[in-house]
């Protein structure tokens, strides 16, 4: 099963879904739009601004879209340099090597996001940007990173594809910086079955994110208006894809409260060991619970537990961890392929390969993730609850991980 989401699928989703085909079957002249087209997308944006308090909002195909929309609208591409943390999804950097920038790879800490020492010692004259990715549904600390964005002039670029609805002080995560970037496909928060939206505050930001993501287009299909001429591509959500989101925002909050009351639960009901601690959180109460994760003193424990529940310590997750990125290691080095739209970078001063980060590998190899409304083999989120689980399936999760604990780290 993957994301919560997807297991809240009813009445409301269908009845979405009928309105857009009853709109087009009414259309009477074969020659023109269907009524109300674009209706379905309209209006998500405008729910998704009321309620992620953002006065610009972009439907897009996808999450990564998102990110290249806003690294267009942001003006960021070659000679530039993005920071992006080694824990990721590989979107995140792809979508930095399709702008023609450089992704920056920095550490994470036991918070499974960046690092906000390693990112100040890896600003240089040529970063534009710092990407935070509230990996797992849980914010990164956006009161240090935004203060080093400010302190030097850099962009902060949101990616929140795990973590629609997840808050930091009280805040929407994906509304700190000039952009924020979501995914809405199968294995997140809320699933439109694929798609993504992007969130700004900045008018001129969305100007840019709008025409690259149709066309050259103006908001919204204008052909001339105040802004800047570009070229686009067609990254636009469509009308079914937004109907299915319409309905799932709607649901938004009860996810987050079923989610968050059996990760309470089972954290309660999994005793303290030595040797063993949960997650940092930046925001406890802003944590989207999907994931429960725990960190080992050492990988060999990590290991033997994961074993013993049938699953892997989050370093074997290779498109989530930018050792199991073999394309930007080729990249990097001189290698044409990998990317086919840009020329290999010249005199790359970064190391991509796996061991470049030893904090980033040492906490990934120790962490184990007990599920909660997400399971993922691909991220190694296999074993735990589900988003169909009650209270009552607590008390089985967490006695078989606290034997597991126990056999490897004794009582």
């Amino acid at each position: 099963m993957p994301g919560p989401g997807y297991s809240y699928f009813g009445a409301e989703e269908r009845r979405n879904l009928l309105e857009v085909v009853d709109s087009w079957l009414a259309t009477s002249d074969a020659h023109s739009r269907p009524p109300g087209v674009d209706a379905q997308v309209r209006g998500l944006e405008q729910e998704l601004s009321a309620r992620f308090d953002s006065p610009y909002c972009l439907g897009v195909n996808s999450g990564t879209s998102a990110l290249l929309a806003a690294l267009a609208a942001l003006g960021i591409g070659p000679g530039d340099e993005v920071i992006v943390p080694g824990y990721m999804y590989a979107a995140s950097v792809s979508a930095v090597v399709f702008a023609g920038a450089t992704p920056v790879i920095a550490e994470i800490d036991e918070s499974l996001t960046l690092d906000p020492a390693d990112v100040r010692a890896r600003i240089t004259p040529r970063t534009r940007a710092v990407m935070p990715v509230h990996m797992l549904g849980a914010p990164c600390d956006l009161s240090a990173l935004g203060q080093l964005a400010d302190d030097h002039g850099l962009f902060l670029l949101e990616d929140a594809a795990q973590a629609c609805g997840a808050t930091y002080r009280g805040r929407p995560v994906g509304t700190f910086g000039q952009a924020g970037a979501f995914s809405t496909n199968i294995f997140k928060v809320i699933t439109g079955g694929d798609g993504g939206f992007l969130l700004t505050q900045d008018e001129r930001t969305f100007q840019r994110a709008y025409s690259f993501h149709h066309h050259g287009w103006y908001p919204y299909g204008q052909e001339s208006a105040d802004g800047d001429q570009l070229f686009g591509l067609n990254l636009r959500m469509n009308e079914f894809t937004a109907a299915v989101v319409r309905a799932q925002l709607g649901r938004l909050d009860a996810i987050l409260e079923h989610n968050r009351s059996l990760a309470r639960a089972l954290a309660a009901a999994i005793p303290a060991h030595d040797g063993l601690r949960p997650r940092l959180l930046h925001d406890a109460d802003g944590d989207c619970a999907t994931l429960l994760v725990y960190v080992f003193e050492d990988a060999a424990s990590a290991d033997a537990v994961a074993k013993e529940l049938g699953t892997r310590p989050l370093l074997q997750s290779p498109k989530h961890y930018y050792g199991g990125l073999p394309e930007l290691t080729a990249l990097m080095a001189g290698d044409a392929r990998p990317s086919p739209f840009r020329r290999p970078p010249e005199n790359v001063r970064h190391d991509y390969r796996a061991g470049a980060l030893p904090q980033t590998d040492s906490v990934l190899a120790r962490s184990v993730a007990l599920t909660i409304g997400l399971t993922d083999t691909y991220l190694a989120a296999d074993f735990g609850l589900t988003a169909r689980s009650t209270l009552a399936d607590v008390e089985a999760v967490a006695e078989r991980f606290d034997t597991a604990v126990s056999e490897v780290l004794g009582r």
